[in-house]
């Protein structure tokens, strides 16, 4: 491909490795791409949604002219797998804090399981977690959770089209979720847990699918770079 490819727009599937946050996955591509081309200064590229840095799996960055077409990809159902553990929450209700709360599982089955996923499906409302990017009072939500600072945080309605359960290992469950925009995975994985009667968090998640976008389609940035420099 060429530089005139990229500045009239291009977009990529990229499989988010963990620990990395989009922001770094987009400046990486950036810098390979600059690098490898000598783009303009301005050259524009940029995400289709956020995926924490827990999280692994499809991020879609979108170059040049194609950066106008962000929104309408954000837009489209998105599909994950995850784990949530049961028995224990966490602040951030993910690995990103430490449990802060335990809970008995022991009148967890299959069957309440698999019946307490049915009122999860359709519109519901959900709070997003204090730990997320959302702003309220001119600050993200994360910078009122670490600075001790309670604020009251609205529900939002969003749409759960599919959620699966696909392993029982308790206090592990695994699951395969369809979901609108603005569908918070910690938030599902959390109330899911008090749903049962007991608390959950979660553990591990993984995006699959935005629109008709699959992650298998997508490569790593390490293989994006290799690709770009022609290296086998």
């Amino acid at each position: 491909m060429t530089a005139e490819d990229f500045l009239n727009g291009q977009i990529l599937l990229i499989d988010k490795p963990l620990t990395w946050s989009s922001f770094q996955a987009v400046n990486k591509l950036k810098y390979i791409l600059k690098r490898k081309f000598d783009l303009p200064k301005k050259f524009k590229i940029g995400h289709a949604g956020t995926l924490d840095p827990l999280a692994t799996g499809l991020l879609i960055i979108c170059t040049g002219k194609f950066t106008k077409s962000i929104t309408e990809i954000q837009a489209q159902s998105k599909e994950y797998t995850g784990t949530i553990t049961v028995g224990a929450t966490t602040p951030s209700y993910d690995l990103e804090t430490e449990i802060d709360f335990t809970f008995p599982t022991s009148h967890i089955n299959e069957a309440l399981i698999l019946e307490t996923t049915r009122q999860f499906i359709g519109e519901i409302d959900q709070k997003p977690p204090i730990f997320s990017a959302i702003k309220k009072d001119g600050k993200r939500l994360y910078e009122h959770a670490r600075a001790g600072e309670e604020v009251e945080i609205a529900f939002r309605k969003t749409i759960i089209y599919e959620f699966e359960i696909t392993r029982i290992e308790l206090p592990e469950i695994d699951f395969r979720v369809t979901c609108s925009k603005g569908t918070y995975i910690r938030s599902l994985a959390f109330d899911f847990g008090k749903a049962l009667q007991s608390g959950g968090y979660l553990s591990k998640l993984r995006r699959t699918k935005i629109g008709e976008y699959w992650v298998e389609n997508g490569c790593s940035p390490e293989e994006f770079e290799n690709k770009i420099n022609g290296v086998v």
